[in-house]
């Protein structure tokens, strides 16, 4: 875990970027949360950039620029007219034209940080040569039996995201906690040649950055990095969520990393069908048995150490029931990724 030194003094400049859409009701507590950093005001500004919301989000950031000079809003429908496949990346591109700083760091408006946020990602900095910079985030626990799958199944991501990262293989990361160089993003041409694509904003991003920067990727590994963000409220939401995330699998320059997405797929759709064969012939039941088993066994131990990092011991006891629920989705989303279209924020995307 990285831990900063007790007498870093704060040199970074960050330009905080957060695309809103119809976030009303999250983007006062996600604002609120990052002027609470104990970080030099100076050192920082928050850009929102309101994504044609429709309801009151620009007013509420309106309201706190009065009490806070260190935040700009940005309103998409004064720069966009004209239909986009990718009005996130459009967003985020946007805002970094109107930064003042040479870090940009990108969170999402239902998103929460810690006071120590900022300043963590000031001392990685400075302690490394990272151009790009992933940082964990985490779904705020409920009780409900679609929290706990989405929860469970999101840290297994964010433990796939700092080991890959880690070893060298930038696979993964998540846009609601990122930070990197605004002259990385110009040198590699900022979202050029995937913005058509509608998700992407960071994962496909990262890529870019890793060809141009082999040794300029890092993980914040703290666990007062950790962003927290508000799991899908239904199944709808959720599975619209995880096709939107599957849709750019095909985008990939690093062609390994889509035979790895494809190698996880082909696993569980043959555990999906195992059961359905073994209707015509029983001698495949002890087959899915076993691959089942040996299945949720790797993922239990690859497990543990995750959610001790993201204190979330207790989740685990729910793996193993949840396994048929997340073979049958992974399988759904993965087509539905590729060959199918989903709503995203009120929006239809193909």
């Amino acid at each position: 875990m990285f831990t900063p030194a007790a007498n870093t003094t704060a040199v970074n400049r960050f330009s905080i970027i957060i695309p809103a859409r119809n976030e009303a009701a999250n983007i006062g507590v996600c604002l609120n949360s990052i002027l609470q950093n104990q970080y030099p005001t100076a050192l920082f500004e928050i850009i929102v950039i309101d994504d044609f919301s429709t309801d009151n989000t620009a007013e509420i950031v309106q309201q706190l620029m009065q009490l806070h000079q260190n935040i700009q809003l940005i309103q998409l429908k004064n720069i966009v007219d004209y239909p986009i496949n990718s009005y996130k990346k459009k967003s985020i591109e946007t805002a970094i034209g109107y930064s003042k700083h040479d870090w940009i760091i990108t969170t999402d408006a239902d998103c929460i940080v810690s006071p120590q946020w900022l300043a963590l990602f000031d001392a990685y900095i400075q302690k490394s040569n990272a151009v790009f910079i992933a940082a964990p985030v985490q779904f705020i626990q409920e009780r409900s039996f679609i929290s706990v799958f989405q929860s469970l199944d999101f840290i297994s991501l964010q433990g796939i995201t700092a080991a890959s990262v880690s070893a060298g293989f930038h696979s993964m990361c998540n846009g609601a906690n990122l930070a990197y160089t605004k002259a990385a993003f110009y040198a590699v041409n900022g979202f050029v040649g995937v913005d058509t694509i509608a998700s992407g904003d960071d994962m496909l991003l990262m890529h870019k950055i890793q060809l141009a920067y082999p040794n300029g990727i890092g993980y914040l590994f703290n666990q007062k990095a950790i962003v927290a963000t508000q799991p899908m409220p239904n199944w709808i939401s959720f599975i619209n969520q995880r096709i939107r995330w599957a849709s750019k699998a095909t985008s990939y320059t690093d062609k390994k990393i889509f035979l790895v997405l494809l190698l996880v797929y082909l696993v569980n759709l043959m555990l999906l069908l195992l059961p359905l064969l073994a209707i015509w012939h029983q001698s495949f039941l002890p087959v899915f048995g076993y691959l089942l088993l040996a299945k949720t066994a790797c993922e239990l131990f690859f497990l543990l150490p995750v959610a001790r990092f993201f204190n979330a011991q207790s989740l685990l006891r729910w793996f193993p029931a949840m396994q048929p629920f997340h073979i049958v989705y992974t399988v759904i989303s993965g087509w539905l990724g590729k060959f199918g279209k989903y709503e995203w924020k009120g929006r239809q995307v193909q």
